[in-house]
């Protein structure tokens, strides 16, 4: 008797544990979603909002007394570069401008 209680103990684990670790083996569909590559202008835009939220710690630190004049100087110029290329590239991709010469008159030529 105390035999076929250990037996069913260990199907009742079993069981349980193969519950558990069944979504380990399964590909989820975050998985998936974090595959696709990022679009351009998500990827500056993420990339706009990383160098302002550098920018404003940067200058919490500088308050706080946690950076010198000079280290917040280097900071915010490296964080306002990123910043600026993220901002042109956004533009560019949201306001392609036409291409040079194509802006002529044809009546003209």
């Amino acid at each position: 008797m105390s035999f076929l209680l250990y037996l069913v103990g260990l199907l009742v684990i079993s069981l349980v544990a193969a519950f558990v670790s069944l979504p380990l083996f399964r590909p989820s569909e975050e998985s998936e979603f974090m595959a696709e590559p990022e679009s351009q202008a998500a990827r500056w835009e993420k990339q706009k909002a990383e160098a302002y939220a550098a920018l404003k710690e940067a200058e919490f630190d500088l308050q706080m007394g946690k950076l010198t004049d000079t280290d917040y100087q280097l900071l915010r110029e490296k964080y306002e570069a990123r910043a600026l290329e993220a901002l042109a590239q956004l533009d560019r991709l949201t306001h392609p401008r036409k291409q040079p010469g194509a802006e002529r008159n044809p009546a003209l030529s």
